[in-house]
């Protein structure tokens, strides 16, 4: 697997360290066990998830902005985790509604010894952070619309930006935007050996 993850590395250019990559695959070995009881992901095959959930996630690195971030339905920790890992001077909150989602990912951040990530049971329109983030993340958790509605409070206004993870772009969802917020970029994602599209939409809201 190291090895997996090291071609994987240099085809997409990133440098990570012996101890990050080390988390990587931990990760992945408890998505791996606890799958087996929690039905995290529809993703079996360890391998499949270096491309699927650890690249995929990662290529978005380069394009975040700020410090502060929540990852909103967050499922199994995706793409917060592998985020918290390869930018551990950043803090992540990862918030999801189910029980047993929030308790793997305890789990993952107590064997990870990962201490720039917290945890939040809730729904994403009842939260109240303290402080508003630098950056809003979701990956297959909602229509561009819904993620901005719900999300909404959670940035600052002007400052705070809204990054959704998709496949194609989406065209209709992006000619449908709440009104107050707008495409500061559309980004086409490369993640190594995928050949499903792969897109990065980055909002600000006004």
């Amino acid at each position: 697997m190291l090895s997996k993850l090291d071609a994987l590395l240099a085809q997409a250019e990133i440098i990570l360290s012996d101890g990050q990559k080390q988390q990587l695959l931990l990760y992945i070995r408890l998505l791996d066990k606890w799958n087996k009881a929690y039905n995290l992901t529809s993703v079996r095959n360890p391998e499949q998830m270096l491309i699927r959930h650890i690249m995929d996630s990662i290529v978005v690195n380069d394009h975040l902005q700020g410090q502060s971030f929540i990852d909103v339905g967050t499922g199994a920790g995706l793409p917060g985790i592998p985020l918290a890992i390869v930018r551990p001077t950043s803090r992540f909150t990862l918030l999801d509604s189910l029980g047993k989602r929030i308790r793997f990912l305890r789990q993952v951040r107590h064997e990870l010894q990962l201490d720039n990530i917290e945890t939040v049971q809730s729904r994403v329109e009842d939260y109240v952070p303290l402080a508003p983030y630098d950056g809003i993340i979701s990956r297959a958790f909602a229509s561009v619309n819904d993620m901005l509605s719900w999300c909404e409070h959670l940035a600052a206004p002007g400052q705070g930006l809204f990054y959704a993870l998709k496949g194609t772009v989406p065209e209709t969802e992006l000619a449908m935007l709440p009104e107050g917020f707008d495409i500061e970029s559309v980004i086409r994602l490369n993640v190594p050996t995928l050949a499903e599209e792969r897109h990065l939409v980055v909002l600000r809201r006004r």
